[in-house]
């Protein structure tokens, strides 16, 4: 009914635009009220040029601090395809990766596993039969105690009782300063003894069937410093962030200077960390490897996340800069197993191959050369090279909990994105009095 409204106001004499970023804040607004998420943002890119930037709602329920376009999410796994990813497109357009190597070439933590002999491209598009997730938190904790939603959690943290030792203590020390809270502490070697292992050791079904997984990508940034002698977020920062002028982009953002109250807190952790995830990576797994991972960890604006995948839609080019080639642009945001009814890219979302309403994340108008991905906390970008059209929508959704799933019911990201692709349409459809006819 909202789409319908929307166009029959682009037969007016209305403004269109502006016609066009009320119809988007009606959405968001009904969002809000209806839980889905306590406030929320949408930038729109046509052309390289911007078009709208709407924002609705508060950081939380209490309404005390707006949204604002300058606000700085939580990115979750849109994480995956905004860093060592990026590394990977820049080594294959150099002609230094082979996407059909086996995995085990590549990721030594996985030499001589039952994970060995995996191409890359099949991890990458998530058809390797490598779990979906593990949830390593768990094996922080002692006994019953693995399972904290089943018994009363002490919320005071009086003690650490519950922990394992050598995982986690109160205080932090120089064997324990990997910072979960203010009174949790990771131990320093948590992440090759435990999490690692994890991956080593997790179950492996047989490849084919399309299984979106995160494992691989916690692997990243170790590959990234292996193969380029260089520290892995600083790698990011000089070849990617930096140059496009992404200054917000990147991890531990209160380590960079941002301050909190332009940070969207996230959830309400009531079953592990007993703290509001304000600042912190949401990700139980990012946030204990010191919240740097391929996996998720990465905060950014609305604004400075547009800029990198602009440059993506671009074909790897942003502002006269070249930072990837067209070929690896191209190779990494195709249809890789299409025959099998897989959508996947090489760690790109893409169109569902054949459009359902019901469970499609992008309207139906995207083309088949658009690509993207999403994030668990709420957030989302979609780049159209055909359209020439970029869309980010970003909310803490998680916001108290992750439970909340009215983005999902609704349909909120999916409806904006109709109305967007209306808009353009219509909008190129229309003669403009100032373009001389030839």
């Amino acid at each position: 009914m909202r789409l319908l409204t929307f166009l029959v106001f682009l037969t007016t004499g209305l403004s269109a635009q502006s016609v066009l970023e009320d119809s988007i804040r009606s959405v968001l607004e009904a969002g809000v009220e209806a839980g889905a998420f306590p406030g929320g943002q949408v930038l729109v890119w046509h052309r390289g040029e911007p078009l709208v930037h709407v924002t609705a709602g508060y950081h939380t329920y209490d309404r005390i601090r707006p949204t604002r376009p300058d606000d700085v999410y939580d990115l979750a796994s849109v994480t995956k395809t905004s860093s060592g990813l990026l590394v990977m497109m820049q080594q294959y357009g150099e002609g230094r990766l082979n996407l059909d190597t086996p995995i085990g070439a590549l990721f030594p933590e996985l030499y001589r596993t039952d994970k060995t002999d995996i191409p890359l491209r099949s991890a990458l598009a998530h058809r390797a039969g490598l779990l979906p997730w593990v949830p390593y938190w768990q094996t922080t904790l002692r006994g019953e105690a693995r399972y904290p939603w089943k018994k009363k959690w002490d919320p005071t943290r009086t003690n650490d009782y519950r922990f394992r030792n050598r995982t986690i203590k109160r205080d932090s020390s120089r064997r324990f300063p990997i910072r979960l809270t203010d009174d949790l502490w990771l131990h320093r070697k948590y992440r090759e003894r435990r999490i690692y292992r994890a991956i080593e050791k997790s179950p492996l079904k047989p490849p084919g069937d399309y299984v979106y997984s995160g494992l691989l990508f916690y692997l990243l940034p170790e590959y990234v410093e292996r193969t380029t002698g260089t520290d892995y977020q600083r790698y990011l920062r000089e070849n990617f962030y930096d140059p496009l002028g992404a200054t917000t982009l990147g991890y531990r953002p209160l380590d960079r200077g941002i301050p909190l109250d332009r940070i969207v807190p996230t959830e309400v952790d009531t079953f592990f960390r007993m703290d509001t995830l304000h600042g912190v990576v949401h990700d139980e797994g990012a946030a204990m490897m010191d919240g740097v991972s391929g996996n998720a960890g990465l905060f950014s604006t609305a604004e400075d996340l547009a800029k990198l995948y602009q440059m993506l839609m671009n074909g790897g080019e942003y502002q006269g800069r070249r930072y990837l080639t067209e070929e690896a642009v191209k190779e990494f945001t195709r249809y890789q197993y299409p025959d099998e009814g897989n959508r996947r890219g090489l760690g790109f979302d893409k169109p569902l191959l054949q459009y359902d309403p019901k469970l499609s994340s992008v309207a139906e108008a995207a083309s088949p050369s658009s690509f993207g991905h999403s994030g668990y906390t709420g957030t989302f970008v979609w780049a159209d090279p055909e359209a020439e059209l970029l869309y980010v929508f970003m909310s803490n959704r998680v916001h108290p909990s992750r439970e909340r799933r009215a983005i999902y019911e609704l349909n909120i990201r999916p409806r904006i994105h109709e109305m967007i692709y209306s808009f353009i349409n219509r909008k190129d459809s229309v003669p403009d009095p100032r373009r001389k006819r030839k």
